[in-house]
C-alpha cells in the first residue's frame, strides 16, 4: 500500500490539521508516513497546502509531485491543482464554496458540499473534517474512521478541543456523503 495524499484550500480551513490526522491516524495502524506542511504568506485568508505519503513500506520520498488523491476546498486550490492528480487519480472537491467544476475526465471526482454539512454538524470550522471523513470512505486503505477519531484529541489544540464532538460529526457526514 503506498498512497500520496495532497491537500490545498486557504489558510484557516484546517488544511494542515487533516493531513496530520491521516499521518497520526495510519502511525497508529502501523504504517509509514511523511507530511509536509506548507503556508503562505498570512496565517488566515492566505494559501495552505500539505504533501502527505502513506506507505505499508518506509518512504523514500516525501515529495508529491502526482497525488493520487487530491483534496481541495477552494476555488484557487482547485484551479492550481487538479492538473497535478494522477491519471485515475481521485479528486475531491468542496462543492460549497467552489463555483466551478473540475475539468478533468480521466480521473475520479467526487463533489461534498463540505460547508452546508459541517454546520449541519454544529460549525462551518469542521468543513475540514468532512473532506477527510469523504476521503476516508473514497480511500479507506490510507487510514481507519477508528484511528482517525481516535487522533483527534492528539491532534487539535487544547484551546479547540471542545469542537472535537462536532469535528467526529463532520467526519461521519462526509464519510456518508462520500
Amino acid at each position: 500500500m503506498h498512497e500520496q495524499l495532497f491537500f490545498a484550500g486557504f489558510g484557516g480551513q484546517g488544511i494542515i490539521l487533516a493531513g496530520r490526522l491521516v499521518c497520526l491516524a495510519a502511525m497508529q495502524e502501523g504504517r509509514h508516513v511523511s507530511h509536509i506542511p506548507s503556508y503562505g504568506a498570512e496565517m488566515r485568508g492566505g494559501t495552505a497546502n500539505c504533501s502527505v505519503v502513506v506507505s505499508s513500506d518506509e518512504i523514500a520520498s516525501p515529495l508529491v509531485p502526482h497525488p493520487d488523491t487530491c483534496v481541495v476546498m477552494n476555488t484557487p486550490s482547485l484551479i492550481k491543482f487538479q492538473k497535478i492528480v494522477r491519471p485515475g487519480g481521485l479528486l475531491i472537491w468542496n462543492e460549497s464554496l467552489i463555483d466551478q467544476k473540475p475539468d478533468r475526465t480521466d480521473i475520479e471526482i467526487v463533489g461534498v458540499r463540505a460547508n452546508d454539512i459541517a454546520e449541519d454538524a454544529g460549525s462551518y470550522r469542521s468543513a475540514n473534517m468532512v473532506m477527510l471523513g469523504a476521503l476516508l470512505k473514497r480511500r479507506p486503505e490510507v487510514a481507519s474512521m477508528d484511528a482517525v477519531m481516535a487522533a483527534l484529541d492528539h491532534a487539535v489544540s487544547a484551546r479547540n478541543r471542545e469542537l472535537n464532538q462536532v469535528n467526529r460529526k463532520a467526519l461521519a457526514g462526509g464519510y456518508q456523503a462520500a
